[in-house]
Order: structure tokens, then sequence, then C-alpha cells
């Protein structure tokens, strides 16, 4: 797993997109400079179904701000879609994230419990709000699908950060 730092470039990640076409992790979209990137463990998480659907909630606020949402998982494709389907997602959900993609983004990866689980190895939770310059503005990697960061306070930090000129903090180097 490559540790990824606050204010260092995102590594931009093609994945396949819902609906067709590529998704381009850290390249924003729709005529916005910034794009928060959600990835989410997928299909048999019930927590990230709740995420997401609060995510999509907040979309034209945060788009307000400047700022593209995308979401990515390992699912394949039909699990992608029944996802999506399930919570009436407009968002932009990408699929297919490989496990060296997941270790390039310094996600955690974590085995199936089981078959019912699901059938391969898929990313914990993990958010990157990108700036307009590609970089880190803001970095959430958890291994646990407990411990996310609240959308509603992240959208007011974009607003805050974007509105005061503020900052990428936690860069200091020892």
């Amino acid at each position: 797993m490559t540790a990824l730092r606050a204010g260092s470039p995102f590594p931009k990640t093609d994945v396949d997109q819902l609906g067709g076409g590529t998704l381009t992790l850290g390249a924003p979209r729709g005529g916005h400079d910034w794009q928060l990137v959600v990835v989410y463990r997928g299909l048999h998480c019930p927590i990230c179904k709740n995420y997401l659907a609060k995510l999509q909630e907040l979309e034209a606020e945060f788009n307000s701000h400047g700022v593209d949402v995308v979401t990515v998982s390992g699912d394949p494709e039909e699990k992608a879609r029944s996802f999506a389907d399930e919570k009436e997602l407009t968002l932009a959900v990408g699929y297919d994230l490989s496990v060296a993609q997941m270790k390039t983004l310094g996600l955690y990866v974590s085995d199936p419990r089981s078959e019912k689980e699901t059938d391969r190895p898929f990313a914990e939770p993990g958010l990157f709000v990108v700036n307009a310059e590609g970089n880190i503005q803001i970095i959430d990697v958890s291994n646990a699908p407990f411990a996310r960061p609240e959308l509603q306070g992240i959208a007011n930090g974009i607003k805050f950060i974007r509105s005061n000129d503020y900052p990428i903090r936690g860069t200091h180097e020892a």
C-alpha cells in the first residue's frame, strides 16, 4: 500500500463507469475544477448504501462549490448496477477498481469473510478531495466500514477552504 499524503498529486485513475465510458478519478468533470472521490466497499456493505444515499442528497451542494462528485468500488459492473439501482443513485459510479489501483490510492484492502459477503478482495472506505491543481486537499482513508467523515462537514469545509484560500493542512515534514 502506498500512503498518499495531503498536498501530493492525486494519482489519476481510470475505471469503467456505469452507463458506459471511462471515469477518471482525479479529473473533475462538468465544468467543475475540484473533485470529491468517494471509495465505497461494495454492494455487500449496508453502511455504504446509506453513506452514498446521503452523498447523493448533497451532490448539488458540492457542485455549487465547484466540486464534481464521483464514487467507485471494486465491484464488477452487475454488482455496481444493483447497488446504484437499489439506492436510485444518479451519482457517477465507477466499478472494477483493481487491487493494484486500490493500493496506488493508499486504500486498505480486505478479503471477504465468506462468499455471502463478496467474492473478491475489496477496498475499505476512502475519501479524497482533489483541488484545481490536481493535489489532495483532504484525505480520509479507513481500515473499517465504521469510520468515515461526515459528508455535510466535508461540504462545509470545502466551502470554507475555497472562500478563504485556506491552505492544505497536515503537510509538515519533520
